[in-house]
């Protein structure tokens, strides 16, 4: 294990803070960690009754691109996973989910984020009207999982966590059978 010997917080942000830390290592040397502090964050598959997934296309400035994801969001202050992934799934798909179950929580890049990302399946969706976020730009799109593994092998579909979420409602769906 290593041992703090001196903690610099670099940055202090609304969603992130960026810390320098000198640390002892098991071998007495000393180094310097760097590590951005991230509250967690949550992400669903909505799956309709009809089987189709709710996807949301947006934006992502780091990258440069846009993005098909499935719905997510960072935890606030105050709330627990479940609860962000409710306000998450009305704020950008305008649906209530009346079950979700957690898929898999993971550390989504554990060498320098302290993030930790809760995966859910959303089903039992019911339309939540007027209730979008207006200041996400959101485009809500609708697939079939075949076309969700056809979109990946596209390389439409790159970002992590719904690869993840894919991946393992895939593997939820054959042991389903």
């Amino acid at each position: 294990m290593e041992e703090c010997i001196e903690h610099v917080r670099i940055y202090t942000g609304r969603i992130i803070n960026l810390n320098v830390d000198r640390v002892r290592l098991q071998s007495g040397r000393e180094s310097t960690r760097e590590y951005v502090e991230h509250r967690g964050a949550v992400a669903a598959i909505p799956v309709l009754p009809d089987g189709r997934i709710v996807f949301v296309k947006q934006y992502r400035y780091p990258v440069k691109e846009y993005l098909i994801e499935i719905p997510a969001g960072t935890i606030e202050v105050g709330e627990d996973p479940v609860q962000t992934m409710h306000r998450e799934l009305v704020e950008e798909i305008g649906y209530r989910a009346g079950k979700l179950e957690e898929v898999i929580n993971y550390y989504s890049t554990p060498g320098f984020v302290t993030e930790r990302m809760y995966i859910y399946i959303a089903t039992e969706l019911e339309p939540a009207k007027g209730e979008l976020d207006p200041e996400e730009n959101i485009e809500v799109l609708y697939m079939t999982f075949e076309e969700a593994i056809e979109a990946i092998k596209r390389g439409d579909i790159k970002d992590g966590k719904t690869l993840v979420a894919l991946a393992l409602y895939g593997l939820s769906r054959c042991s389903d059978t």
